[in-house]
């Protein structure tokens, strides 16, 4: 085994580039608390997302989490069950409840068509995930969310830098979290923001993640998940070279289409041709009864030849088994009569097939096409190690 190839490999810029992005903080001793990294970050994206407005965090979760407090969400809030644990984790500990709809096979995002059965009385907001960079059915939800006076607020870790007709991701919605995390197209080691429309916004949140301080006066509870300066000059770097990124990220992702496009039993999600994408992640979805092998056997045959994808979402999390026990300790009582099927993931059955089927395969900018090559080869023939 030569080497390890892992579903992801962090970009960083030149060495000499972020020492001199760095260098200033050595004369200022100003390395936390909205320096001048800081907002040179803020200003540098919020040009380049085309946000109306923008707040940076000390990651994604806390970004989605916070967020939601400083709405004010209450109740219900209705959201996929195809995600990462953070989407639900961040519902439940801004006091709310998720309720589980259903996904588009397709796109893997938010089926519209499931949500209004879906609202109550007790619903506050919808929280749908742009899935692999594909953008939800924006017009579709809002549309729904404006009938019912409901807040939509995006999970938009995986669509930094994607558009849908020239419009950025940032700018849907009342609210879209984006996740700096260092697996991210866009990193800044550890990192987030929200990025919104309605100024009054802007003072909420920046007391929440600043112990609800402002200007030396508290205003109330808050906690800490400010972004370091550090952090805010990786992002400064590497947003120099994040359309580069992109670029060589789609080379990788024509060559696994071009190999693997066409084969029984394996699809990729649907990729509208209006919404330009990241190439964040490469998903595949195998079929066993047409490939005639699950995907957890092509997940361990690449494994042993040390690759290794990722099943990406899996599983679905309203199929974790330890939820309900945990909620209740959460002191949120008859779970089942305020939501009955949240905690059957067979209501949910386009997402838990979509979860049982899906390997995310190696994806980054420098991946050598040669081993993209193999990982394909390895994929399509069962007797290759």
């Amino acid at each position: 085994m030569d080497k390890k190839i892992l579903v992801t490999k962090s970009f960083l810029p030149p060495f000499e580039e972020y020492a001199e992005e760095i260098r200033g903080l050595w004369d200022t001793h100003w390395i936390t608390n909205m320096g001048e990294e800081h907002e040179k970050l803020e200003t540098a994206l919020k040009e380049y997302l085309g946000a109306d407005h923008i707040c940076l965090f000390q990651n994604g979760h806390l970004a989605l989490e916070l967020s939601l407090q400083a709405l004010g969400l209450k109740g219900e809030i209705i959201t996929t069950p195809f995600t990462f644990a953070s989407t639900t984790w961040a519902i439940l500990r801004a006091g709310c409840i998720p309720v589980f709809c259903d996904v588009l096979p397709g796109t893997c995002t938010l089926d519209p068509d499931k949500i209004e059965a879906l609202i109550t009385e007790r619903t506050s907001a919808i929280l749908p995930v742009h899935v692999y960079g594909n953008l939800c059915e924006v017009d579709a939800i809002q549309e729904i969310a404006d009938r019912h006076g409901l807040k939509v607020i995006y999970d938009a870790a995986h669509a930094f830098g994607v558009t849908r007709n020239g419009v950025s991701s940032a700018c849907f919605g009342d609210l879209s979290m984006f996740s700096f995390h260092a697996t991210k197209v866009f990193h800044t080691i550890e990192g987030g923001c929200v990025c919104f429309r309605d100024p009054f916004l802007r003072d909420p949140l920046f007391r929440i993640k600043n112990f609800g301080i402002q200007e030396n006066e508290t205003w109330g509870i808050g906690g800490n998940a400010k972004m370091n300066e550090f952090e805010a000059a990786m992002g400064v770097c590497n947003l120099r070279h994040l359309d580069k990124q992109i670029q060589k990220r789609k080379i990788v992702a024509e060559r696994y289409t071009e190999l693997l496009s066409g084969r029984p039993g394996i699809r990729f999600p649907d990729h509208p041709a209006d919404v330009r994408q990241n190439y964040a992640y490469f998903p595949v979805f195998f079929d066993p009864e047409t490939f005639g092998e699950t995907r957890n056997a092509v997940s361990v045959r690449l494994n042993q030849a040390g690759i290794f994808p990722r099943k990406y979402f899996w599983p679905c999390t309203n199929d974790f088994e330890f939820e309900k026990e945990i909620w209740k300790q959460q002191g949120i009582p008859n779970l089942e009569r305020v939501s009955p099927d949240l905690f059957d993931p067979s209501k949910t059955p386009v997402a838990k097939r979509l979860s049982e089927e899906v390997l995310t395969l190696p994806i980054y900018g420098d991946l050598d096409l040669a081993d993209v090559d193999r990982i394909c080869g390895l994929i399509l023939d069962r007797g290759a190690i």
